[in-house]
């Protein structure tokens, strides 16, 4: 078993989300909608959003089955 190292939180944009998940942006925020995905926040202002690290992860790990 792989040990679980904890990276640090960081501000995820669409592009990098879209790369870590293999979804597409139509699925991301489907997925959103219906409270399966983690939720994008606003930030540096009212036209950018991103993803908080952490949850992303933590929703890939699910995904996989995988133990945290």
């Amino acid at each position: 078993m792989a040990a679980i190292v904890q990276q640090p939180r960081r501000i995820l944009r669409f592009p990098a989300v879209k790369a870590a998940t293999g979804l597409g942006r139509t699925t991301i925020y489907e997925l959103m909608k219906e409270g399966r995905f983690p939720k994008s926040r606003r930030i540096a202002g009212a036209h950018a959003v991103g993803w908080n690290s952490l949850e992303v992860e933590a929703w890939i790990t699910e995904q996989l089955g995988e133990v945290i």
